[in-house]
């Protein structure tokens, strides 16, 4: 039986420890060997940010990692914002080459991948700092070969729009920090337990926002609308990725504010789609809002064509199969 999403891994990982003044040089040590105190301030203090990319195999065997430098200058910028040590962006770049070149062979092709994992958090042995920065920490890269998102086809999603709550803290929005998933949790559980919904897409003061775990995109009339970058959401690569396509076919782009009214008058257009954009399942699409415990079908309530036309061409520069013309691969 094929293992779960993100549950299978590599036997070692990347990994390089920042003492207070300095990185450790970075080694492959066994992925199931990392020492933990009890005190350490990320456990206590969630001090805490991870990364998530992707290695594909390409057509001509080779492999290459997609949009690697930014995801990195996201690393960065998510360790400043939690006041964690400085990473070394070349070195942490290297430490993600190095950790894929060992494993290249375990690449799986398409429609696989090669789930990139780098995360950084606070070491040191400190249950007194709630309100001090860890001076020490630790980053490491795990690997975890995966298989097609959608295994059995990518369904339609049933999305509940939430207006009254929020994802997380707004000036932590932007921050891949595994606390803005853990709040989301809970009302994520209940909206699947009362309403048969598989997301939340939060829309604090009435404008959609993201939902538990992707940004979210509404496609109409050639037109393509998302919230703008601002600090309270996690601003995209795999969403970035997508708006520039969606350029290159000459759709228009409008980052702006959508309130819940026009996203739900909307999706009553025969052509409306909606969808969630993520590392891992790419774009993946909104067949039903449930809003106020009503429900609205959106478009023809399937996967619509633009959806999959972008979806498929993503992919189709992920595993080499189109032309680089954005320059986003890097050879391993």
């Amino acid at each position: 039986m094929a293992k779960a999403f993100g549950t299978e891994f590599m036997p070692e990982m990347a990994i390089s420890w920042f003492n207070g003044s300095s990185w450790s040089t970075p080694e492959m040590v066994p992925s199931d060997s990392l020492p933990l105190h009890p005190a350490t301030h990320a456990l206590h203090y969630s001090s805490t940010c991870f990364e998530g990319l992707k290695a594909f195999r390409q057509e001509d065997g080779s492999v290459k990692i997609f949009r690697m430098d930014q995801n990195i200058a996201r690393f960065a910028q998510s360790s400043r914002l939690l006041a964690l040590p400085e990473i070394d962006e070349a070195a942490t770049r290297q430490m993600i080459l190095d950790v894929v070149a060992k494993f290249k062979d375990d690449v799986p092709p398409a429609p696989g991948s090669m789930y990139i994992r780098p995360t950084h958090f606070g070491t040191e042995l400190s249950i007194g700092k709630a309100a001090g920065a860890s001076d020490t920490s630790v980053q490491f890269v795990l690997l975890s070969p995966v298989g097609d998102y959608f295994a059995g086809g990518a369904a339609a999603l049933r999305v509940l729009i939430d207006d009254q709550g929020m994802r997380c803290a707004p000036h932590m929005g932007m921050i891949k920090s595994g606390g803005n998933y853990a709040s989301a949790l809970n009302p994520i559980i209940k909206a699947r337990a009362d309403y048969n919904a598989d997301q939340i897409l939060f829309a604090p003061d009435g404008n959609v926002q993201e939902t538990g775990a992707a940004n979210f995109l509404l496609i109409d009339n050639n037109e393509i609308i998302t919230k703008p970058l601002d600090e309270s959401f996690l601003h995209g690569i795999t969403r970035d990725s997508i708006l520039t396509l969606a350029r290159d076919n000459g759709l228009t782009v409008s980052e702006r504010e959508l309130p819940v009214s026009e996203v739900l008058e909307r999706s009553q257009n025969p052509t409306c789609e909606a969808a969630l954009a993520g590392t891992a399942a790419v774009l993946a699409p909104v067949g039903t809002f449930i809003y106020q415990d009503k429900e609205y079908s959106v478009g023809s309530g399937e996967l619509g064509p633009m959806t999959r036309r972008l979806k498929n061409q993503l992919n189709a520069i992920q595993w080499g199969q189109a032309e680089d013309t954005h320059g986003w691969l890097t050879e391993v």
